[in-house]
């Protein structure tokens, strides 16, 4: 099967990424020919002219729809995408040199209707930028799930950095209409539609993630919301990890409030916890400020994500 690739990115107000990231696909090292689909999702700042700057390097196709959500948004560029397997990156993603090589050589030695690549931080990336990556990628926060641990069974595929066939998009009618863990939901209903997800740890990405603490809360937060109700429309895929959050959260306020009666024993498990996490982060990152910051970014991912799970949680639990 010869592999023809559409690569396909949803956008919404941010032209300085899409430059960021059309500059990084020029310089595939890979012969062979691939368009890039870009859909407009109802943006007010537009990405237009700086499409003119790539015109001659790059096969684009630009389309400007009204705002729908990034998911809907990747349908519309799949049914007019000319490829057979599409590649799916968010917009804040810069993409290495040999991604596409990388992808063409495993698909063809072991071929998959779908597969997911993990994230890294690029070196122009803000400090707060690599604490956060570090945090939502690192076995120690999140156990490797986002494509730095093989023996977690089947990949769950991101839609960062996601491909799938024409022929999962036509089964499936690709992503549904929720707005958080649609890639998820995606990765579910193909299981269930018999085809397989892979990891191909080579095929990277820098993905920027959010910029401030606040945006890095909400959309943690956001995530956690969503983990609920994944569980309740797919009850076989629910895990007792995903409450570990959640638990996280409750256990540093419960350790604080003990703390105020002289019990320390809850306080020394988290400062150990942190410590450890500090030095891995330190060897990881090589970088003490960055380390430093993975502390505060990781109190903020599991402040988020933990209480967004409980939101959702008690919510239903009311109704």
């Amino acid at each position: 099967m010869i592999l023809a690739y559409s690569i396909i990115i949803p956008v919404y107000n941010r032209p300085d990424e899409i430059d960021e990231l059309l500059q990084s696909l020029t310089l595939q090292t890979t012969n062979l020919p691939f368009e890039v689909v870009i859909v407009e999702d109802g943006s007010p700042n537009t990405c237009e002219a700086v499409l003119e700057k790539y015109t001659s390097d790059l096969n684009i196709q630009y389309f400007l729809t009204e705002n729908q959500g990034a998911g809907k948004s990747r349908n519309y560029g799949m049914r007019k995408a000319s490829g057979n397997y599409f590649v799916i990156f968010d917009s804040d993603c810069i993409i290495p040199n040999d991604y596409l090589k990388i992808v063409d050589n495993h698909l063809n030695d072991n071929f998959t209707d779908a597969y997911g690549g993990p994230d890294a931080a690029h070196p122009s990336f803000t400090n707060l930028q690599k604490a956060i990556n570090y945090s939502m990628t690192s076995t120690l926060t999140t156990g490797g799930i986002r494509g730095k641990n093989k023996g977690l069974g089947k990949f769950q595929p991101r839609s960062f950095n996601l491909g799938i066939s024409k022929k999962v998009f036509e089964a499936t009618g690709g992503f549904s209409d929720l707005r958080i863990g649609e890639d998820i939901d995606l990765t579910f209903r193909l299981w269930k539609e018999g085809f397989d997800t892979q990891l191909i740890e080579a095929a990277f990405v820098y993905h920027k993630r959010r910029s401030t603490l606040k945006q890095f809360y909400r959309q943690t937060y956001a995530f956690g919301k969503a983990r609920p109700m994944l569980n309740r429309r797919y009850p076989s895929t629910a895990k007792l990890t995903y409450w570990f959050p959640s638990l996280f959260v409750l256990g540093v306020l419960g350790s604080v409030f003990a703390g105020v009666f002289n019990f320390y024993v809850g306080l020394s498990f988290y400062l150990g916890y942190f410590g450890l996490l500090l030095i891995h982060a330190l060897i990881t990152t090589r970088n003490g400020f960055v380390a430093t910051l993975t502390t505060v970014t990781t109190l903020v991912q599991f402040l988020g994500y933990g209480l967004g799970f409980l939101n959702a949680i008690l919510k239903r639990e009311s109704n």
